[in-house]
């Protein structure tokens, strides 16, 4: 493990992002790249070879597993009666394996549920040593802990959802509705649709955890 950097990309199953439509540097040169389950439908879309596969395999595509495993990739296997899902087993193996800096690509799709068990998921303590951003379908989201720095242009959406938590001490740069040392408490709308005002946009806070979303062109 120790041959790798500090980057990893994690693939959830779901609707992936279009890679078209995303700066390709958003991807970090030689990070791990780590399957869960049917998540390593994303790599061939996005030109990645996935080194590890991880979960109870209940829905990956087996030719694409076989082709993977043929190209060097490793398989984690987990049983199907467990605490935790494919994704969480997959961010697990990545903090495991050293990683500070998550791209997660997927986890979109049309089970409510799943969706927000995937965002809530990315503002847990457990990662609270790994800065984490996500492509979820159309939407670009960042998890913040101390700050982020959002890219975006002019105009943009850009949504402060607190998680876990109230978010103390927020402070926003460079979006129509500034945040001046203010709390966001979780389950209150007002961190929804604020607007860029640039290319870049800074938010910080002192304690708890912020999910910063740029849901992306509408369809």
């Amino acid at each position: 493990m120790s041959a790798y950097g500090p980057d990893a990309v994690v693939l959830v199953g779901g609707e992936p992002s279009d890679p078209a439509d995303v700066d390709p540097s958003i991807v970090p040169a030689g990070a791990r790249v780590i399957a869960a389950d049917s998540g390593l439908a994303h790599a061939a879309p996005w030109g990645l070879t996935v080194d590890e596969v991880v979960g109870d395999l209940d829905s990956v595509d087996r030719a694409q597993l076989d082709a993977a495993v043929r190209a060097g990739a490793r398989v984690h296997e987990h049983p199907a009666a467990k605490d935790e899902t494919d994704f969480e087993l997959a961010l697990a193996f990545a903090r495991d394996a050293g990683a500070t800096r998550v791209l997660v690509i997927g986890g979109a799709g049309r089970r409510l549920d799943h969706l927000l068990g995937n965002l809530l998921l990315l503002g847990a303590d457990a990662w609270a040593g790994m800065e984490i951003e996500a492509r979820i379908g159309p939407a670009h989201v960042w998890v913040v802990r101390s700050i982020a720095v959002i890219r975006g242009a002019p105009g943009d959406l850009l949504t402060l959802l607190p998680v876990g938590g109230p978010a103390v001490g927020v402070e926003t740069a460079g979006l129509r509705y500034p945040l001046r040392g203010e709390t966001l408490r979780a389950g209150t709308p007002r961190g929804v649709s604020n607007e860029m005002l640039d290319h870049l946009a800074t938010v910080r806070l002192t304690g708890g955890v912020l999910l910063a979303i740029h849901p992306g062109a509408e369809p």
